[in-house]
C-alpha cells in the first residue's frame, strides 16, 4: 500500500528550482534512503513531505490513513538545540503535541506512550536528566523516542547518525532497522552510502540525475555505480 506518492515534483526557493521531475512512492514497511550530493535538495524534499515548504510544482499524495501532523520527524540538530534546557521526559512527551489538538495538557495515555517509547529507546533511566547533559548518541535516542510519540506508522530521519562515533552509529542503525522490522516505514537522508545499501529496501538518488528503485536495482544502475566509484575515489585521496 502506497503511503506517499510523489508525481513530477519540482522543489526550490523563490521560483528557482533545485531539483525537478521527482517521481517515487513509499509503501507501508519500506525503508527508503535518500542519497546524493550536498545541496541537491534532500532536506528540502523532507521539509516538503512534512508540509513545512510548498513545492514549486507537482503533487504529493498521502494515503488517507496517514496524517501529515502524525509523521515522526528527527531533524538534524543545531548547536542551540543540543543545548536545550529541558528534561528527557519533557522532550519525549512533546512528541505527543499533535495528538493534543486544543487540549492544554497531556492525557494519561499520552504519558504512558512517552514512557513506553523511552523504554523502547533505552533512555527511561535518563528521564529526569537534562537533555543538554547527554551524549550525542543518548540525545538521538531521546529524539527517536519523541518521534515515535508522534506516529506508529512512518519516521522521517535527516542524517540521524551525523557526528556520532562508529560504535554509536552502528547502534543507531540497528535501532532504526529494528523499528522498520516492527513495521514502521522509514524515510532517511544519509551521506553514508554503504549503510544505505546495507539497510534500505529502496534508494532515491538526487543529484545530477535522479534514480528511484530497489537498492539492488540501484547498485546495478549507471548512476549508482558512478556515485559509488566517486565516493571510493574520494576516500582513497583522504
Amino acid at each position: 500500500m502506497a503511503l506517499i506518492k510523489v508525481e513530477d515534483l519540482t522543489l526550490g526557493y523563490d521560483s528557482h528550482p533545485i531539483v525537478e521531475g521527482l517521481n517515487f512512492s513509499v509503501n507501508s514497511g519500506d525503508y527508503l534512503c535518500i542519497v546524493g550530493e550536498n545541496g541537491s535538495g534532500k532536506t528540502t524534499l523532507m521539509k516538503t513531505l512534512l508540509g513545512l515548504q510548498s513545492p514549486l510544482s507537482g503533487e504529493i499524495q498521502f494515503d488517507s490513513s496517514l496524517k501529515k501532523n502524525a509523521i515522526g520527524y528527527l531533524p538534524q540538530q543545531t548547536l542551540v538545540q543540543r543545548d536545550f534546557p529541558a528534561s528527557v521526559a519533557e522532550i519525549v512527551l512533546s512528541g505527543c503535541q499533535g495528538k493534543c489538538k486544543m487540549r492544554p495538557f497531556y492525557s494519561k495515555e499520552e504519558k504512558e506512550l512517552a514512557e513506553a517509547n523511552m523504554k523502547k529507546m533505552s533512555v527511561y533511566e535518563l528521564k529526569n536528566r537534562c537533555y543538554r547533559e547527554l551524549s550525542g548518541g543518548q540525545q538521538q535516542r531521546v529524539l527517536l523516542a519523541r518521534a515515535l510519540c508522534a506516529t506508529g506508522d512512518i519516521l522521517l530521519l535527516d542524517e540521524p547518525v551525523a557526528g556520532l562515533d562508529p560504535k554509536v552509529t552502528s547502534e543507531m542503525y540497528k535501532l532504526i532497522e529494528d523499528l522498520n522490522e516492527e513495521g514502521i516505514t522509514i524515510i532517511m537522508i544519509s551521506h553514508d552510502l554503504s549503510a544505505a545499501t546495507k539497510y534500505a529496501s529502496h534508494i532515491l538518488h538526487i543529484s545530477r540525475g535522479i534514480y528511484f528503485g530497489t537498492k539492488e536495482e540501484y547498485l546495478q544502475s549507471e548512476l549508482g555505480s558512478l556515485f559509488l566509484k566517486e565516493l571510493k575515489g574520494g576516500e582513497e585521496q583522504i
